[in-house]
């Protein structure tokens, strides 16, 4: 029975851990069929404010406390800055210009960030298998992102780029996607230090909607018929996105991130492009290019290794220890052997 026990609770934590980045990846589809409907900046406020009121109410359930103290405020702000208002803005932009599960994969292309962060930062071992996979990511972002005229140009002449090129760069969801990206780095970073200040559930609570704040003040200004055109479905989706890809998803992602290791956790972060891009094709029959397969497919491989690093260096070692084993035993025969033929005859 005990044992049970200990299986289902095994189980349990292992949905837990998936769940935010299936969330994430549903919620991706959820979105971009709502985009033809609505403002990108004013979905974007709209999943992210609501959320964060359910989180302070589920902390205040919960027993939380509370943000203290002027360094806990300012932490708070910073992370709201970085992974509300820049994240979600730039993915909601991106999502204009972009297919969900395309977007996704862009997205969730952060761990490559992160590491670089993680070396940084905290000085956190790479490795041969972490440095293989960010060539292998620079690569597959490189084929997802860049315009193909750029690839055909450097495959067939050299490179060859002109302005008209850059123009369609920086105009392409893929670019806003990597911003998103680089932005959700940072903040997956940053809650360890808002952690060292603040409850890490009601920090998660109000930066979300310290974020969305700006992200509605600015689509008041710069938007018109934000929801004139929903209709029911439309509602029902952008409650999805809110209460599952934003309040669930971010408790759960910023709890885990808070208590435990970065690495690990990030590790499970290639499943979010899995199932935006199932969904995608089901739901909204978005179909990439080849080119954009096999960086997807580079992507996903470079985001395995650099956060299974470890474990596949432990392997490497495992294999190499029976040969170090014998060696060692050999140089303990030899010593003994050299000892007794020193030992004085009788």
């Amino acid at each position: 029975m005990q044992l049970q026990l200990r299986g289902s609770k095994s189980t349990l934590a292992s949905l837990l851990l998936i769940a935010p980045f299936f969330l994430w990846g549903t919620a991706m589809v959820a979105m971009k069929g709502v985009i033809p409907h609505t403002t990108p900046l004013f979905m974007a406020g709209v999943r992210l404010i609501p959320a964060g009121v359910l989180i302070l109410i589920a902390a205040a359930i919960m027993g939380r406390p509370q943000p203290q103290g002027w360094l806990a405020w300012t932490w708070i702000m910073i992370f709201a800055l970085v992974d509300g208002t820049l994240f979600q803005g730039f993915l909601a932009e991106g999502l204009v210009r972009t297919d969900a599960g395309l977007g996704s994969v862009m997205i969730d292309s952060q761990p490559l960030a992160v590491a670089l962060l993680s070396l940084w930062l905290f000085k956190e071992h790479i490795g041969i298998w972490g440095w293989l996979g960010l060539g292998l990511g620079v690569a597959g972002i490189s084929l997802i992102g860049l315009p193909e005229e750029w690839i055909f140009n450097l495959l067939d002449s050299g490179v060859k780029i002109t302005t008209d090129n850059w123009q369609e760069l920086f105009n392409s969801g893929e670019w806003l996607m990597l911003l998103a990206a680089l932005s959700m780095a940072v903040g997956t970073v940053m809650i360890r230090y808002v952690c060292r200040y603040a409850d890490p559930v009601t920090a998660t609570g109000w930066h979300i909607i310290l974020g969305g704040l700006p992200l509605w003040g600015i689509s008041a200004v710069v938007e018109g018929q934000q929801w004139q055109n929903l209709v029911l479905s439309d509602w029902f989706a952008l409650s999805y996105a809110t209460i599952f890809g934003s309040a669930i998803a971010y408790g759960l992602f910023f709890y885990f991130a808070s208590s435990g290791s970065l690495t690990s956790l990030s590790s499970l972060t290639f499943l979010t492009p899995i199932f935006a891009l199932l969904f995608g094709h089901l739901l909204l029959s978005e179909v990439l290019t080849p080119i954009q397969w096999v960086g997807v497919f580079l992507t996903l491989i470079s985001i395995y290794l650099i956060n299974q690093r470890d474990n596949l260096g432990s392997q490497k070692t495992t294999q190499q220890s029976p040969i170090l084993e014998t060696s060692a035993t050999n140089q303990r025969k030899s010593v003994t052997l050299a000892v007794r033929d020193s030992e004085p005859k009788v």
